[in-house]
């Protein structure tokens, strides 16, 4: 039998590529409702909705060092959350990642 985390992973690493892939994810997961897919789908989707929500307002100060440190924040994140998913392992997202369990619960 496979480990959780290896059944899931597939499943997590595409939840990461894009708000397509989370979308993807979340329909290849929603049979078995694997654990591993499912924490990694939350803290995904979590980061894409929450960098969506944040790029018109952070936009709006058209200021590149702004722009920077917006893009370079969430970039951190999506690494942080990918390399997890690749190792198998389920790390919370640093500052925002239970916030992200909680709202997604559901999934």
């Amino acid at each position: 039998m496979k480990n959780p985390a290896e059944e899931g992973k597939k499943i997590a690493i595409i939840s990461y590529i894009t708000f397509i892939g989370a979308l993807i994810a979340m329909v290849m997961n929603s049979d078995k409702k694997i654990p591993f897919a499912s924490f990694h789908i939350r803290q995904a989707l979590g980061i894409i909705l929450l960098f969506f929500a944040l790029g018109y307002p952070v936009g709006s100060f058209d200021n590149w060092s702004v722009s920077y440190a917006f893009y370079l924040f969430f970039f951190i994140l999506w690494i942080y959350g990918f390399v997890g998913a690749l190792q198998g392992e389920m790390r919370l997202i640093p500052i925002l990642g239970r916030l992200f369990q909680k709202a997604f619960k559901s999934l």
